[in-house]
């Protein structure tokens, strides 16, 4: 990529996380929709479904009896046709804001390159998929924005040198036959079929998938395309008639903006601009780019096969199979390099990660050759030992989060930093050695909450902290030693007050008894 492309990346990188940060003060990081936005997807999905089912029970399939059939819903008491009618026009602008955001997020991140490139490829392709759905759902209420919409849809279908007859021929004979309207219907309902089973393959290499929004931010998205739906209703224009040109449309841009870019320039146009988007998405992936990250390694002779690191891994990169020693009912894990991100959650889920073993190496069941477990031990020794504090307070940070230098100043010279692949990465077991090799507090500092560059790292930290997964905490850790903080880019401020607040707990605790081993190993 170059220099220019990267330099634009960044910057967009970073008024993007100015904006989620925006969002983190009104709605909190957890309910931020700007972190939800795939979820946010599949629920307006489902709207369009549930809706759709409604809305064709009642619609007449023919072409003389459609126009009618949509605009009796505008009579239905209570407003409930008006409510099924613009919850599903709604759900619409809803999903495809919500795929073109979500798009825009993961290219801000350089998502769309490496392990993630699947993921990238198949979700430009449900656009196209949404996009299609969209524009044949208009044909459908065959009022004159319909009839706008399936000539202009024609003739820039017509602009294809592949066709055998041209396509607007069909609208030549004053009237649209019950056929061709079958093939509008078949259109909005077989495409979408195609994006459910597009959707269900794009998140396959993806362990728990957010399928839906956290409850209440699903609750208030679902509330408020109802209130658009009750405050600005969607309402039929006049019915179609071939023989006439429309002379007033109120167009849905975010879903018919192909056609007035026809109407301004010409089909030959719009197709350069379609297909040239097109192809620029489909080939950023393959663009110049970093050297990928190394992958987790196994260590046979370590691994029990406890599945822990198969049930944690957020990209489904570790599969379990036989172990090599024939043992009845004992596994290996195994680790599929075209899927690791190298994130190290792994290593932090592996019960053999603790650094309370006696070997002078610290070799683990599955670890990182970049940032091993081992190498975390060695690093806290040294970073205690060369502490000015008698009990100094240590950080482990996230090196996709907060930067560390942020959070203690030069005047911070009670503060030792250790860092991280992600804070997934932190065995539990490492905060009880820090306590007990000298620690006098630990501060573990994860990505926003639905914010983690590997998915589920700040999810696993905070259950295995609170002692809801394996491998926990123990309970013997005074929980007033131990600080849990989420902050993300550009949280620093969040960083250094929950050091601040670590600080001035343990200072008003009993100090820690010396520890004559310590001494020992630090000379």
């Amino acid at each position: 990529m170059s220099a220019s492309a990267t330099s634009l990346r960044q910057r967009g990188l970073k008024g993007w996380q100015a904006v989620e940060a925006l969002f983190d003060a009104a709605f909190g990081s957890r309910l931020n929709p700007l972190r939800h936005l795939g979820a946010i997807g599949v629920l307006a999905f489902w709207l369009l479904a549930a809706s759709g089912i409604v809305l064709y029970a009642v619609l007449d399939t023919s072409a003389a009896g459609a126009w009618a059939s949509v605009e009796a819903l505008a009579h239905v008491p209570l407003g409930l046709g008006l409510l099924l009618r613009g919850l599903h026009r709604y759900a619409a602008d809803a999903l495809m804001l919500a795929m073109l955001l979500h798009l825009l997020r993961e290219w801000l991140h350089a998502h769309e390159r490496g392990v993630r490139r699947f993921h990238w490829l198949t979700g430009v392709v449900l656009i196209g998929f949404v996009f299609v759905a969209s524009i044949g759902g208009f044909w459908l209420n065959w009022d004159q924005l319909g009839q706008y919409s399936a000539i202009a849809t024609a003739e820039w279908l017509d602009a294809l040198p592949l066709l055998a007859a041209p396509l607007a021929r069909n609208f030549l004979a004053g009237a649209v036959g019950d056929r061709l309207f079958s093939l509008f219907v078949f259109v909005h309902l077989g495409v979408p079929l195609l994006l459910l089973f597009g959707l269900w393959f794009h998140v396959q290499r993806l362990s728990r998938a957010e399928w839906l929004p956290p409850r209440p931010l699903a609750l208030g998205v679902t509330l408020t395309l109802a209130a658009l739906a009750l405050a600005w209703p969607v309402l039929s224009q006049p019915p179609a008639a071939l023989d006439r040109v429309p002379q007033s449309l109120q167009l849905d841009w975010l879903l018919l903006w192909l056609h007035p870019l026809t109407d301004a320039g010409s089909a030959a146009l719009t197709w350069a601009l379609v297909g040239g988007a097109a192809l620029l998405l489909l080939t950023l992936p393959y663009w110049p780019q970093p050297a990928k990250p190394a992958v987790a390694l196994v260590d046979a002779a370590n691994c029990n096969g406890c599945r822990r690191c198969f049930a944690d891994c957020p990209y489904a990169a570790v599969t379990m199979v036989p172990h090599p020693n024939q043992r009845i009912g004992r596994q290996l894990a195994q680790v599929d390099a075209d899927l690791c991100v190298g994130c190290g959650i792994c290593a932090g889920a592996c019960p053999s990660s603790t650094p309370f073993r006696g070997a002078e190496r610290l070799v683990t069941g599955i670890d990182m050759p970049q940032l091993g477990v081992d190498g975390l031990r060695r690093r806290l020794r040294e970073d205690l030992a060369a502490s000015k504090a008698e009990r100094p307070l240590v950080v482990f940070g996230c090196d996709h989060g907060a930067r560390r230098g942020a959070a203690a100043n030069a005047d911070d010279d009670d503060v030792s930093g250790c860092s991280l692949l992600c804070a997934g990465q932190l065995p539990p077991s490492f905060v009880e050695y820090a306590l007990r090799d000298g620690a006098a507090g630990v501060l573990v500092a994860a990505c926003r909450e639905g914010g983690c560059e590997f998915r589920l790292g700040e999810r696993w930290t905070a259950e295995r902290l609170a002692g809801r997964r394996e491998p926990h905490l123990r309970a013997q850790v005074p929980p007033e030693r131990v600080e849990l903080v989420y902050a993300g880019p550009g949280d620093e401020a969040l960083l250094a007050a929950a050091l601040q607040r670590l600080r001035r707990r343990v200072q008003a605790l009993a100090p820690i008894p010396s520890d004559p081993e310590r001494r020992l190993r630090h000379g």
